[in-house]
């Protein structure tokens, strides 16, 4: 090898050296985050449940779910990639490889905790009846024997069915308090957040009774053997919370901070 050969080598390790020393932490270990695509979170939402994931006036994503989920992703160093997929579909896609991750409004439950990994718990609601003034419904006992609506596999529906209703499902939030609106069902069981922001966004003839159905955290889900992804989201979401990214993120859309005192934390296997 000659003199200029050496040169030209020494010349290109200095440049991968330097190139190297500036990616940022989190590209050095992009490779151990069991991505699907290098350098890219794909994550799945439903742009039709405000606020949780809705569409801006000029068409932009936005919602809770959006922005903390954005602020993850900046947090390491992934591009955020969402697709739009309907609630009844997320963790067959989920399970399928079709995306890193799920930022739906999707409560944590001992069963849904037996087939995905949810990240740590980031969000606080519950389920409570929304209806019109004229119903008569003062709380979940008088949800017996009425047509009740709720989001296709929810587990509001299966709330409405405990409690004597009879269920009429639907693929959209929107969907259920319209018909709600229209006189077709007689109330409908939805997230807290969700119904409040959503009575008051859209100035909706309905309320919300007082009496809440249940008490739940929302989490990302995340497929079953990803422990590497599961311990930086979860990392993340903490760092956020911490030093009051979140707060600054979710309180302007719906007038608090939601997230949990004690967050459920879900095994990543």
């Amino acid at each position: 090898m000659n003199r200029r050969h050496v040169l030209a080598l020494a010349a290109l390790c200095a440049s991968l050296g330097t190139g190297l020393l500036a990616a940022p932490a989190a590209r050095a270990a992009e490779g151990k985050l069991e991505l699907i695509e290098p350098g890219k979170l794909i994550v799945a939402t439903d742009s039709t449940f405000a606020p949780f994931s809705m569409r801006t006036p000029s068409g932009e994503l936005d919602g809770l779910e959006v922005r903390v989920m954005r602020e993850v992703c900046r947090r390491l160093g992934l591009e955020y990639s969402p697709v739009n997929i309907k609630f009844d579909a997320l963790l067959v896609g989920l399970m399928a490889d079709q995306y890193d991750i799920t930022s739906e409004s999707m409560d944590i439950t001992p069963a849904r905790q037996k087939q995905v990994a949810f990240a740590d718990g980031w969000l606080e609601s519950g389920a409570r009846i929304v209806t019109r003034k004229d119903t008569g419904i003062k709380g979940p006992d008088d949800l017996k024997g009425r047509n009740v609506g709720a989001l296709s596999a929810s587990t509001f529906g299966k709330l409405a069915e405990e409690h004597g209703a009879t269920l009429k499902s639907y693929k959209t939030a929107a969907d259920a308090m319209q018909d709600l609106v229209g006189g077709n069902i007689d109330a409908v069981i939805n997230d807290a957040v969700a119904g409040n922001y959503a009575i008051k966004a859209r100035k909706l003839p309905l309320v919300m009774i007082e009496t809440p159905l249940s008490t739940v955290q929302k989490g990302f889900a995340i497929k079953k053997g990803k422990p590497n992804l599961h311990a930086a989201v979860n990392k993340a979401l903490a760092e956020m919370v911490a030093d009051g990214t979140y707060a600054k993120l979710v309180t302007p859309l719906i007038g608090y901070d939601p997230a949990p005192k004690e967050p459920i934390r879900t095994p990543a296997m």
